[in-house]
């Protein structure tokens, strides 16, 4: 009996690696884009805003998906635990321009929000050592946390249709209910940020 069904096991198996890894190198292919344009299918509710940033009415946010793992430093986080501050999620690498010229704005606007309710969360991807990201953060002054997510496993939990990122830089940011709001696949200029920011940091 466990001999006929150790192949199927490993067919299985091969089947969910094999798609987990089409699926990263779709986001790949995306990796340092000038993003733009919005993906999602035709149900989706969010609305295609200037600029590049997208945003969800309030009444139509989808919430945002189970978002845990170790940081950078070594230490263990659960964006679950920020319900009832406003999130920014910031999906970024150290190899990636775009995201080195984002990088100075996103830590000035995280220190000068902290005060509002607001904060910050990298998702530190397709780094495969952690020690070229630490650098990073160092060298930007990035002082809030950032899941480490080489493999870009924590993107691909973002529902088809949400305002997922689908490109690096993305940034998403979520609710003081721990909801999708806003969101855009360009690299941020501080005005751009805030933008996105004050419209939730403003909702009661």
């Amino acid at each position: 009996m466990s001999a006929c069904r150790a192949p199927r096991r490993i067919a299985t198996r091969r089947a969910t690696v094999l798609a987990t890894g089409a699926a990263v190198a779709a986001l790949a292919l995306t990796a340092c884009g000038s993003g733009g344009a919005s993906g999602g299918s035709s149900d989706t509710k969010f609305v295609q805003g200037k600029g590049g940033v997208d945003t969800v009415p309030r009444s139509k946010r989808t919430d945002a998906p189970e978002l845990s793992g170790e940081t950078l430093a070594d230490k263990r986080l659960d964006v679950a635990d920020y319900k009832g501050k406003i999130v920014v999620l910031n999906v970024w690498g150290s190899w990636c321009a775009p995201c080195r010229a984002e990088a100075p704005n996103l830590a000035k606007v995280a220190k000068e929000t902290k005060r509002d309710g607001v904060e910050f969360v990298g998702i530190n991807t397709r780094d495969n050592d952690r020690a070229p990201a630490r650098r990073f953060e160092k060298s930007f002054g990035v002082e809030y946390p950032s899941l480490y997510d080489p493999m870009g496993k924590l993107m691909l939990r973002f529902p088809k249709g949400s305002l997922n990122p689908q490109a690096i830089p993305s940034t998403i940011v979520l609710d003081r209910d721990g909801k999708i709001a806003a969101r855009t696949l360009t690299a941020l200029s501080e005005e751009r940020l805030r933008t996105m920011l004050d419209p939730l940091i403003a909702e009661k």
